[in-house]
């Protein structure tokens, strides 16, 4: 399938960054919240993709989504979803505890979805860009040439660079690899606001989402931590089809396993976010 650009121009005032809803409908009910709150409109908020995954409502998931009208690009499942694939993309090793969950949980989404759901899957592009507060952004879900590539704060910058180059932005906002973190170097910004649908192994239930600002026009950015009805999220994973890990780390903060994590950011497991 072709890779999709949408370009949504210059936009202004504040926006709402998040990711990785992951089929927690709970999170994404808490969030909007939050955006009517705080007065963000919904074509002020994108998500960097992963709307479907670990947990246990897809369907209600995507079609609430639909509904609020926010901006969202394709993550690894989303391709593979609207592909009909096998699996879900996310470039866990072969045989891993991540590989072995994901036999369960990606099925379940599958057997989930309306096609009314599929065809809003179908829609997404790949990447969206915009200027904001004089800077040129772009939202990636991995990366800008691997949208399965696990970007961390710990990922050297010489990694990073490329993606900057290759868009023309000063920023890019990124999903993916479920943590919240910023990285500044040579005037560019590589922003990831976190996700709504895990906790980010920090041993914390909340979860997080970051809101960026141009009232003094500079682009400023604040992460931010989301409260929402996790112990309902980890009652209805309970149902015998999805992994039981899942449903305790929903509770509990803390990942099953540290497979995808570099040393630093595996060290840091339970000890909060070093933002």
């Amino acid at each position: 399938m072709d890779q999709i650009t949408e370009n949504l121009g210059k936009k202004s005032g504040k926006m709402l960054l998040f990711g990785g809803v992951y089929s927690n409908l709970q999170a994404l009910e808490a969030l909007k919240q939050i955006a009517e709150q705080e007065d963000i409109a919904p074509e002020n908020c994108i998500c960097t993709g992963d709307i479907v995954g670990y947990c246990a409502q897809p369907e209600e998931t995507v079609q609430l989504f639909k509904l609020w009208g926010v901006k969202s690009i394709v993550g690894n499942v989303e391709i593979q979803l609207r592909e009909n694939a096998d699996d879900c993309g996310c470039d866990f090793r072969e045989g891993s505890r991540c590989d072995g969950f994901s036999q369960l949980w990606y099925p379940y989404a599958q057997s989930k979805l309306s096609e009314n759901s599929l065809d809003f899957l179908k829609t997404l592009p790949n990447y969206i860009n915009f200027s904001y507060a004089d800077k040129q952004v772009s939202v990636v879900h991995g990366s800008y040439f691997n949208v399965s590539e696990f970007i961390f704060k710990s990922t050297p910058w010489q990694v990073k660079q490329p993606n900057f180059e290759a868009t023309k932005s000063n920023v890019i906002v990124a999903g993916h690899c479920g943590l919240p973190f910023h990285h500044e170097q040579n005037k560019r910004l590589w922003l990831n606001p976190g996700v709504i649908g895990m906790p980010a192994n920090d041993g914390n239930p909340s979860v997080w989402y970051a809101i960026v600002d141009d009232t003094q026009s500079t682009l400023s950015f604040t992460h931010k931590t989301l409260n929402y009805n996790y112990k309902l999220t980890s009652k209805l994973m309970q149902n015998g089809l999805l992994p039981k890990e899942y449903s305790r780390t929903i509770v509990t903060g803390i990942w099953d396993n540290t497979e995808i994590l570099p040393a630093i950011e595996s060290g840091l497991q339970g000890f909060g976010i070093q933002l």
